[in-house]
């Protein structure tokens, strides 16, 4: 698709908070794209880098303008989870959005999303939703399809992209949009990575450098656990899984392979490969595709 700003492009970001006003900013930057243009949103939880920023120019892709969510949504946090501790660094967030050219950023307080308290209507995420990171985080997908549903409602987007380092959270986002008949395209982009193979991520701030330095054998075990795919299922999770126990600070929640859409693994052919792991106190994950079988060795 045809664009009229580059990626890098500077601009000032138009920001509202309120309802009332998104309906308005929304018509005047989609005026200023022409009446072909389709809207790209990215939904976000604000402390953004530059993982975020691969995701803004992806958006830019797929259709112009570009709108982006800041939101920290308390309906996906559960009970043992801090809310008040998720770092909140909205102008940092909004010069990024400005270097990654931005069109409009809607940052709405919690009244503003449920205006009349906790939602008692919500979108169930179904089996989905209760493995992997539904089982260490109960509720978590719950309060994430249905801040993503109003969000979908409120913006209208033609098109929403999202990161595969979240791929669960993808492919139930995906599932939502089917099953509902939502007119969205749901685009994954590609996992952003350090220098040494951590995937970026707001909670990488919170790692100690000791804790920094050992979160890398996450990507480490999924780099050995690619490698064995030609050799099928058991190889790929034994390589990952022997990689894994040689870190003492990475305590181990789950590892796991399944197919692209979590289901159960094939013998043969795509797969991903899912990990999460508790350094010091930061909970991280990551994952990665995987070719199983002889298509693996070709």
């Amino acid at each position: 698709m045809a664009t009229s700003k580059a990626p890098g492009t500077v601009v000032e970001p138009r920001v509202v908070t309120r309802r009332d006003q998104l309906e308005e900013a929304l018509g005047d930057v989609a005026g200023r794209h022409g009446p072909t243009s389709r809207t790209a949103f990215v939904p976000t939880m604000g402390a953004l880098h530059a993982g975020h920023g691969a995701l803004l120019d992806e958006a830019r892709r797929y259709g112009e303008p570009v709108v982006v969510s800041i939101f920290v949504n308390p309906t996906q946090f559960g009970p043992a989870e801090d809310l008040s501790r998720y770092p909140r660094t909205l102008a940092a967030d909004l010069e990024l959005c400005g270097r990654h050219g931005v069109d409009l950023v809607f940052a709405p307080d919690v009244d503003v999303v449920y205006p009349d308290g906790p939602p008692q209507v919500g979108v169930d995420p179904g089996p989905g939703g209760q493995i992997l990171e539904g089982v260490s985080r109960p509720g978590h997908f719950y309060g994430v399809l249905t801040v993503v549903a109003k969000l979908f409602e409120l913006i209208r987007p033609g098109v929403a992209v999202f990161g595969e380092k979240d791929y669960q959270q993808l492919v139930l986002v995906r599932r939502m949009v089917g099953d509902l008949c939502m007119p969205v395209e749901v685009v994954g982009a590609p996992t952003v990575r350090e220098n040494d193979g951590l995937a970026l991520s707001s909670r990488n701030r919170y790692l100690a450098p000791d804790e920094r330095r050992a979160a890398v054998v996450l990507s480490v075990a999924l780099r050995a656990g690619v490698a064995a795919g030609p050799q099928g299922p058991d190889a790929v999770l034994a390589a990952a899984a022997d990689v894994l126990a040689g870190e003492p600070m990475a305590a181990l929640d789950y590892l796991a392979l399944r197919d692209v859409d979590l289901g159960q693994a094939p013998a043969t052919g795509r797969a991903r490969l899912l990990v999460a792991a508790k350094v010091g106190g930061t909970r991280l994950i990551d994952n990665a595709a995987v070719t199983l079988g002889e298509a693996g060795a070709q």
